[in-house]
């Protein structure tokens, strides 16, 4: 029926439209179109994208030569003769369009793109578009008219899927296919060793983003904003989508457009540079002390001095072995059975003494190495092919003479003094605690050195008094043949060399923090404060001075020395100090955070989960504080993990994901105007299941209510940017507070997701929040005008 339709359409089509031909220009080459062709490709884009999940364009194109499509083959400028396009055996070929995703930015029913949309929808709003509003398509071809032709074409493009098709620059190789995306990730290294078994995903991996599908000819991504699903890459053009409505006329019920982006836009709000940072807004310090309860300060404070690497206290080792401190490699109470020579049975020896007399051994090789790690553990079946393909096939002969000649020892050497760095007892940070370690660098390193030696007693398993906390010796790492573990061992090996080359002096701060009181969020009166969004950038780069989330997981680190490798394992890599706090902090409860301040970053990187790659060394120039820390404080706050979508909009789970973001961001000692800013982003997305729409917005109250500014990163989502900013000006130029926001999130989830059948809304919240507040249109968005295109410096 509806190809007799549209046979019946075209030859009214003829009577009224002009038969002047439409000029498009690809590439090198014109192409002469009928405009009746032109409006019947687009009319025949019917096909649900289900159907369209591998489209293939094989044949080679040039400028001089006809350009072929799935459906027509068109010539050269000055032959307007258009042939269909058959197979070799005179059969007509498929003219299936090529999948598009469908169009960026458009909102369905329930914020969900129609797998399998009515046809007759589908040929009205192909028809709006072609006859009454156009819309204008950065990656379509351009259309040269002539003045007769202006009357008749007036400002249009192509924007159809088929239309699309006619541009046959492009054409060669193009091959999408969502089974080969997911088999092979763009930019994936390929396994150094496919005989060896890959290691299982780790049970505490953090949340993260989801890799999109790329054509097999994209370029390689390498940066963290190019790997989150449902993202525009920076550096791809904006365009308006579908005639402008105002945010009260968006009804889920019908197909509305988000938020309009400005092309070249790559932020909104308030510009970041008016943002306040660390040190220039902190306050001055008060003397650094140790108070017993409240702060273990593991260092001499009368004798730090900026430049001079800090003196442990006290000055000889107390060996504590109880349930409340670390237990260390390195207390008498370490023991280890051993076979004895003589009476031929098992004998408790000194584990310590055992660590010290195998790793002075020299070792030459990976193999060597291994017997040395597994001669002083109790579980003899480690699996060490990560370790092996990265001193075999990684390194080169040199380098990997380098390692064993050079490198290792250094930090054999660096372990093996941790009775004379690490002399204080090193409290565990348990649930309901409130307190702070403070420790030098060097006693960081000294600990990490006995991480990758796997010499910490007891945590080689949770069947134990540990079975709360986070794996910290490196076996895990050191396992499977998973290129990504290759590429850890790289950046760890980084900081370790930059270490022994030239030891730094600071000190790093790790404080448990616990909410006592919940906020009472329906009667707060506190406004939103300001927010700048952007699509670019990164949370370590430019939220340098910023009070940095980590989007953690509640065993903190996650995966980092297992198979995980998104947001949080990457910051732990790139700044491994935050790895020792796995050492002492027990799993976080849902009104507990960790904050982190003072850890340095020595290595950059590129990529995103199966496509990170180390990117060499970092010198970190950012300032200390009055402590001798570096000023990055970083706030691992842990989100719920939603099955279901809607669960996300309880009542009981907003107030926990509220209170855990307010428990990271609160300083009720400090003022406000000595508080930095938040820099963040899609908090609990990804894998988490969150969304980044409500998970922005939370973010947004809870830095209010603590008094912060937002900086939010998007990680390259435009549209996602557009809308938060939106949402932000609506409620802050209608002078809503945070209370009032609240009582909209529960009235969404009374009135709206109580009773929806499905597994999504059939109505999004912006658009609730946008008809609930009041009828009256929103005002023009007066930043956008002034919104600059934000060009960051280097990033990670």
């Amino acid at each position: 029926m509806a190809a007799r339709y549209c046979l019946r359409f075209a030859k009214l089509l003829e009577k009224v439209l002009h038969r002047k031909p439409v000029w498009t220009q690809s590439n090198n080459a014109s192409i002469a179109v009928p405009a009746q062709v032109v409006l019947m490709t687009a009319l025949m884009d019917f096909e649900p994208s289900a159907k369209r999940l591998r489209v293939e364009i094989g044949a080679p194109t040039s400028p001089s030569s006809s350009l072929r499509g799935p459906s027509s083959c068109i010539q050269s400028k000055g032959d307007d003769a258009l042939c269909r396009g058959r197979r070799p055996n005179g059969s007509e070929m498929d003219t299936r369009p090529k999948t598009g995703g469908g169009l960026r930015g458009v909102k369905t029913k329930g914020d969900r793109r129609r797998i399998n949309p009515r046809p007759q929808q589908s040929f009205r709003n192909t028809l709006y578009r072609w006859l009454v509003k156009p819309p204008q398509d950065p990656g379509a071809p351009r259309v040269c008219q002539t003045p007769q032709d202006v009357e008749m074409a007036g400002n249009s493009g192509f924007h159809g899927t088929s239309a699309r098709l006619l541009d046959g620059g492009n054409a060669e190789g193009v091959l999408l296919s969502a089974d080969a995306d997911e088999r092979h990730p763009a930019g994936s290294p390929q396994r150094l060793d496919e005989d060896e078994p890959v290691s299982p995903p780790s049970e505490d991996d953090s949340a993260g983003g989801e890799l999109t599908q790329t054509c097999e000819n994209t370029p390689k991504c390498t940066q963290i904003t190019h790997f989150f699903s449902g993202t525009t890459p920076p550096d791809a053009p904006v365009s308006r989508v579908g005639p402008e409505v105002s945010p009260e006329e968006r009804d889920a019920d019908e197909e509305t457009t988000s938020a309009v982006v400005e092309p070249e836009v790559a932020w909104l709000g308030t510009p970041i540079e008016e943002l306040k940072r660390r040190p220039e807004c902190a306050s001055v310090l008060p003397p650094l002390r140790d108070v017993p309860g409240r702060h273990t300060v593991m260092i001499r404070t009368d004798l730090l001095k900026r430049g001079r690497a800090p003196v442990p206290y006290p000055a000889t080792f107390k060996d504590t072995w109880d349930d409340v401190h670390v237990k260390m490699p390195c207390s008498s109470s370490n023991l280890f059975p051993v076979l004895d020579e003589v009476t031929h049975g098992l004998q408790n020896k000194s584990r310590w003494e055992l660590i010290t007399e195998t790793l002075n051994k020299t070792f030459s090789s990976q193999p060597q190495l291994k017997e040395a790690i597994l001669n002083y553990s109790a579980l003899k079946k480690w699996d060490f092919t990560a370790l092996r393909l990265y001193c075999t096939k990684v390194l080169e002969p040199d380098a990997a003479e380098h390692l064993f000649d050079s490198l290792l020892p250094g930090v054999v050497q660096l372990a093996l003094r941790a009775s004379e760095l690490c002399t204080k007892p090193i409290p565990l940070l348990k649930g309901g605690m409130d307190h702070s370690i403070t420790m030098s660098q060097e006693q960081v390193a000294c600990l990490l050195a006995n991480a990758f030696f796997c010499t910490f007693p007891r945590r080689n398993s949770r069947r134990n008094e540990y079975c709360n906390y986070p794996d910290i010796n490196f076996f895990r790492l050191f396992e499977g043949s998973s290129p990504m573990k290759i590429e850890k061992l790289k950046t760890l090996m980084c900081y370790f060399k930059s270490f022994t080359e030239q030891k730094p002096t600071g000190l790093v701060t790790f404080t448990r923090k616990s909410l006592d009181k919940p906020v009472n969020w329906k009667s707060s009166q506190t406004p939103l404060t300001r927010l700048h969004v952007t699509c670019e950038g990164t949370i370590e780069d430019d939220g340098c001075g910023m009070l940095q989330v980590d989007f953690a997981n509640r065993f903190v680190g996650g995966g980092v020395i297992g198979s995980g490798l998104v947001q949080e394992e990457i910051r732990f890599l790139i700044n491994p100090e935050l790895i020792i706090s796995r050492l002492f902090t027990e799993a976080l409860d849902p009104n507990e955070c960790l904050i982190i301040t003072g850890a340095q970053q020595y290595s950059k990187y590129t990529g995103y989960s199966h496509t990170y790659q180390w990117g060499g060394s970092h010198q970190d120039t950012t300032p200390r504080d009055g402590w001798q820390r570096r000023c990055t404080e970083i706030v691992a706050i842990d989100a719920l993990q939603f099955k279901n979508f809607l669960e996300q909009f309880n009542p009981d789970k907003l107030d926990r994901e509220l209170n855990k973001a307010y428990c990271g961001f609160a300083r009720p000692e400090e003022p406000s105007q000595n508080l930095a800013s938040v820099a963040t982003g899609n908090w609990g997305c990804g894998v988490f299941g969150g969304d980044a729409r409500l998970k922005a917005l939370l973010q947004m109250l809870a830095a209010a209510e603590a008094g912060r500014d937002v900086a939010y990163f998007t990680f390259g989502d435009i549209q996602l940017m557009a809308d938060v900013h939106e949402m932000h000006s609506f409620l802050t130029e209608r002078k809503i507070c945070v209370g009032e926001v609240y009582d909209l999130l529960g009235e969404y989830h009374r009135s709206v997701c109580r009773s929806c059948l499905g597994r999504r809304p059939d109505v999004s919240l912006y658009s609730f929040i946008y008809r609930q507040v009041g009828s009256s249109p929103a005002p023009e968005d007066s930043a956008m005008g002034s919104a600059r295109h934000h060009v960051t410096g280097d990033r990670l």
